[in-house]
């Protein structure tokens, strides 16, 4: 069947566009993740007018003859050193109006601007046993890294190990931008994720910076989100830290960031400690929260432990995609 529906790039996203992107996207999440809260119309307009912290972002939009919203397609084309080979893919497909060419078409689209911005890698995440895990095969995405993703009721939480006393460590909480004179031990603790499990995604590396932190603070400000951070912190240095965001218009879920402990500091139980005393911080500053969803590669198995001690259970699975691109 030739496809029925046309697709075009958006230079620049109006509050309709959006609209009509929350459309789609909140009929295929419903479609394809019964169960997952639908998405948040203010967060999806800020996620495509809001500038993004190293990356810049192309978009298109497909629509139906009579001009109905019926496809989606968004990539996020990363700029920082150590990324400039990789892009990464949302697509979505309105379910009533799916087998009809328009998730090929929109792929095509996003492969010729990737092409033309000299990519190698093009990564796009779907859940497990999905339509989109069968799309992604079907147009040659290789499998790379299993994630589970997992659900902390917070108010059943196993927060004891909040308590514990760690001689010469001293914990440190912020809401938003970093403090001043954390901000190079935070940017230094931060590097460490270069480190964390990434299956065979060709992901490359990350630099951060006082500056970066900062501004990676402010771009979640801008779109209106919550970032707390609690800090583990030793003679100086910041052995180790976790991060939480509750997104615009959430009301119940909050996300798990990154969570680190530096090398130097590993293997004490740091990383246990500072994510309990981040339940507690949430009991008592964000009580509306109920619950937290985070996602950890299958052979993380050290933060899954972690994570299960706390009370995470096992919520579903996705798996990320690769679609390896010539280069010339």
């Amino acid at each position: 069947m030739s496809p029925s529906a046309h697709v075009t790039p958006l230079q620049r996203v109006s509050d309709t566009d959006a609209a009509a992107w929350h459309q789609v996207v909140a009929a295929s999440t419903a479609h394809d993740l019964p169960g997952v809260p639908a998405p948040d119309p203010g967060h999806i307009h800020a996620q495509l007018t809001q500038p993004a912290l190293g990356s810049r972002r192309l978009t298109w939009l497909a629509t139906a003859a009579d001009g109905a919203p019926v496809g989606v397609a968004g990539l996020r084309l990363f700029t920082s050193t150590g990324q400039q080979h990789l892009a990464e893919l949302e697509l979505h497909v309105d379910p009533a109006h799916r087998r009809l060419g328009t998730g090929t078409l929109l792929l095509s689209a996003v492969v010729a601007a990737c092409r033309a911005e000299g990519r190698r890698s093009l990564v796009a995440t779907a859940a497990a046993a999905s339509p989109g895990e069968a799309f992604s095969e079907r147009h040659g995405f290789r499998r790379v890294l299993a994630l589970d993703h997992l659900l902390l009721d917070v108010a059943r939480a196993d927060a004891a190990a909040a308590d514990t006393e760690y001689p010469g460590y001293e914990l440190a909480c912020w809401t938003g931008t970093v403090p001043d004179d954390l901000a190079e031990a935070f940017a230094a603790a931060k590097n460490a994720m270069n480190d964390m499990p990434m299956g065979d995604m060709d992901y490359g590396s990350q630099t951060w910076t006082a500056d970066r932190v900062r501004a990676m603070a402010e771009v979640l400000a801008d779109r209106g989100d919550v970032l707390l951070t609690t800090a583990a912190l030793c003679k100086g240095e910041m052995a180790g830290y976790t991060e939480i965001v509750i997104r615009a218009g959430e009301t119940r879920r909050a996300l798990q960031y990154d969570t680190v402990v530096v090398p130097a500091h590993r293997s004490h139980g740091l990383g246990l400690w500072v994510k309990a005393e981040m339940v507690r911080r949430l009991r008592a500053e964000q009580p509306g929260i109920v619950e937290i969803e985070t996602d950890n590669a299958q052979d993380n198995t050290h933060m899954l432990a972690v994570n299960r001690q706390l009370g995470f259970r096992f919520h579903r699975s996705t798996h990320e995609h690769q679609l390896d691109l010539p280069t010339t």
